[in-house]
């Protein structure tokens, strides 16, 4: 019994650890600080993905449009090639912006992984556009 008992906490530990080293970890940024850094002037990349109609009808302001969403495809990724050099020469923040901040916003701050742009530069905003409550939006 006491083996059995000792071989489920090795699993169970083993399957924390591995939970915990996976990857699909991502930096999140909440609205709330992002305001803060752009009212601080801090260096930060808005780079939005929404499609453009959804762009054009809301965004942060100073956000650079791309339209790359949902970022599955292989014209979608095409959009977010232009800023990878700019990205790995800068320390500024990169917030990726996405509808709801899910699953395009993980696949691009992937994309920026594979590229080389290092992961603590890289944040996405928290519930993405949908979730920015603040009126600093472009309407």
């Amino acid at each position: 019994m006491k083996k059995l008992l000792l071989m489920m906490v090795a699993v169970i530990a083993t399957s924390l650890l591995l939970v915990a080293c996976s990857s699909g970890d991502y930096n999140y940024i909440s609205a709330e600080e992002v305001k803060e850094k752009l009212e601080a002037n801090e260096g930060l990349f808005l780079l939005d993905i929404q499609v453009e109609e959804e762009f054009e009808a809301h965004h942060i302001d100073g956000a650079v449009a791309t339209y790359a969403y949902p970022t599955n495809s292989e014209e979608d990724y095409a959009k977010l090639a232009p800023y990878v050099d700019q990205f790995k020469q800068s320390n500024d923040l990169v917030v990726i912006v996405c509808p709801a901040g899910g699953g395009g916003a993980t696949r691009t701050y992937d994309y920026y992984i594979e590229q080389g742009v290092p992961e603590e530069q890289l944040f996405i905003l928290e519930d993405g556009q949908q979730g920015w409550p603040y009126d600093v939006v472009s309407n």
